[in-house]
């Protein structure tokens, strides 16, 4: 499936579909020890106040869920990448919304990385790291492990190419 999006020129590829669970489990990650502590303080310092018990590990339990359900698919949406003949194109953010070239002739290493949540899925991130400080290292998560791996085959063939 292509992304068409006037906005940022050609039709972008999006990310893996598992890409979204990784996101789920990532934000679970997160979101248990928040629960925890949470229920914890609820049923300790908290009451000795008149907050009626469960209401705080309730409240954040109902923002925790939300979180889980409403975020993933919107930051996996907001992720888009086109690879081009000289350079990779990524679109990212929710928020604060980027798109970055990366020309090839400004890499100077490529890195295909996988963490355990990553490795469950099936996945892994492009890391293209470029010369300079701002943005010296451009990541590209949520691909296949070996599209990844074919990816950093390609530019990497592409700037030997480009040497010679």
């Amino acid at each position: 499936m292509q992304i068409d999006d006037e906005a940022h020129g050609p039709a972008m590829l999006p990310l893996h579909p598992n890409q979204l669970w990784v996101l789920r489990v990532r934000g679970l990650i997160t979101a248990v020890p928040i629960l925890l502590a949470a229920v914890m303080a609820d049923l300790g310092p908290l009451r000795e106040t008149p907050v009626p018990p469960g209401a705080v590990g309730g409240g954040i339990l109902v923002a925790l869920l939300a979180s889980l359900i409403v975020l993933p698919p919107r930051r996996y949406r907001a992720w888009a990448y086109r690879e081009e003949a000289d350079e990779l194109h990524i679109r990212s953010g929710l928020l604060v919304r980027s798109s970055t070239v990366v020309p090839f002739g400004r890499v100077q290493h490529i890195d295909v990385t996988h963490g355990p949540v990553e490795r469950r899925f099936g996945l892994a991130t492009l890391v293209l790291h470029t010369a300079g400080t701002r943005g010296a290292s451009v990541p590209l998560p949520g691909l296949l492990q070996a599209e990844a791996e074919a990816m950093r085959d390609r530019i990497r063939a592409k700037i030997r190419q480009d040497l010679v």
